[in-house]
């Protein structure tokens, strides 16, 4: 049976999609957190999916609804939020986290595990010329990942996971993780996914009208398509590499450090050939992701400044500061991370949400309500997490139901919500009675 050509163009960008998601160093999150999960990974993957999965897939159906872009999703605050959101998110998966921490993870899991002695400089530099050259012909940088670059990936880390799954590493052994979903939630905004989504929609829809489809609906329905392969191969992948993070529980303890764990997994299952093969993956992974960043963001600050910083030179910057940045080590970037994320993955799990909601949630007042009782309480987390003041955050956010567990910030979003909602009615009953 043959495939249209619509199915098999929204089949490539799908899995061009998957991979520009998975690569951003994100391989090295589920087996650590499936070390610490233990026989309740379980668990710990459906909180990581939720955030590593869902969300993506949440953000871009919901940025084609808000318009296509994050600042149409965050312009329903209003209008300078949109902007300030759609820079920061920019930022974050571009040069000051995702795209260093691509080349970060490819030399530590890659050229820096199997030859010691290699130049971290240097594979900066061979890794993110090669980023610059793919992201340089921006019509057609989706459709090369997908095409070459994607299958290497598929199947190395498939071979990985099927050996680990015929010949484990040990049995899932109970730990002391007290929230395993909440702690697999709030791993999942390592992967920084729900922030790439919502401007990786661009993207899509640029490969899509390249390819000739111009209809808004045609575009919607294709792109919903090439989101749910991508989904699908982030379930297999992150499922599998999940479930081997388990099987180590007896081998490792929970202080190592990510890329140690999964160089350690590899090498016990494939052996003397398992650094090889995953320097492969991780360094195809990571590239794939490199490429599509690099060009979302030279993409965004370009058509930003109406032009007055061309498309090339942004990509041109953008690579050489994240070549700078990524010699840093991976380790440091996650560590730097982490508070930017808990500050600014709430904000963007409520305006996603709403936006799928639509119906009497679609106003102003409940987006802007939502998202402040969001902050007010991830900033203070933020901040404690940062080591700044704990004093806020210790004498009344660990009072709040779920604070625990990560979800202090949801219980004042949804007060915020409400009250958004309890002044949109006043008003309308207002203007109701006036008329």
């Amino acid at each position: 049976m043959m495939f249209s050509r619509q199915t098999r163009d929204a089949f490539i960008i799908g899995v061009a999609l998957f991979a520009m998601f998975f690569g951003a160093g994100n391989l090295i999150f589920p087996p650590y957190m499936g070390l610490l999960g233990g026989e309740k990974w379980g668990w710990a993957f459906l909180g990581f999916a939720a955030t590593g999965i869902g969300l993506p897939l949440l953000g871009i159906l919901a940025a084609s609804r808000a318009g296509g872009s994050v600042e149409h999703l965050g312009g329903r605050v209003s209008g300078w939020f949109g902007v300030g959101l759609s820079i920061i998110v920019i930022l974050a998966i571009g040069p000051l986290l995702a795209i260093p921490r691509t080349g970060a993870t490819a030399f530590e899991l890659g050229a820096g595990a199997i030859w010691p002695d290699f130049s971290p400089v240097l594979f900066s530099v061979l890794f993110f010329g090669l980023t610059l050259w793919f992201a340089m012909n921006r019509n057609s940088v989706v459709k090369k990942i997908g095409k070459y670059l994607t299958p290497v990936l598929v199947l190395t880390l498939g071979w990985i996971i099927i050996r680990g799954i015929f010949y484990p590493l040990g049995t899932p052994a109970e730990v002391s993780l007290k929230a395993p979903f909440g702690d697999g939630f709030r791993e999942g905004y390592q992967t920084m996914d729900a922030l790439a989504s919502l401007v990786f929609t661009q993207i899509v829809i640029a490969a899509l009208v390249y390819q000739g489809y111009k209809s808004p609906k045609e575009q919607t329905r294709l792109t919903l398509f090439a989101a749910c392969v991508a989904v699908a191969g982030l379930l297999i992948f992150y499922g599998g590499l999940m479930y081997l993070g388990a099987t180590a529980v007896e081998l490792y303890g929970p202080d190592v450090e990510r890329t140690v764990l999964l160089i350690g997994i590899t090498q016990q299952l494939l052996g003397n050939g398992g650094a090889l093969a995953l320097g492969i993956a991780v360094t195809i992974a990571c590239l794939t992701t490199a490429i599509g960043l690099t060009a979302t963001v030279a993409e965004y600050f370009s058509r930003l400044t109406t032009q007055r910083l061309s498309y090339k030179l942004v990509a041109v910057i953008t690579v050489l500061f994240s070549g700078f940045f990524a010699t840093r080590g991976v380790t440091e970037i996650v560590n730097i991370a982490y508070p930017l994320l808990v500050l600014v993955y709430p904000v963007a799990i409520a305006l996603i949400l709403l936006t799928m909601a639509g119906g009497p949630f679609a106003h102003r007042f409940v987006y802007t309500g939502a998202v402040s009782g969001a902050l007010i309480v991830s900033i203070p987390e933020a901040l404690h997490i940062a080591g700044f003041s704990s004093l806020v955050y210790e004498a009344w956010v660990l009072k709040i139901p779920f604070a625990e567990a990560g979800f202090a910030w949801a219980v004042f979003g949804i007060i915020g919500m409400l009250c958004g909602f309890a002044t949109v009615r006043k008003l309308e009953g207002a203007f109701w009675i006036k008329g």
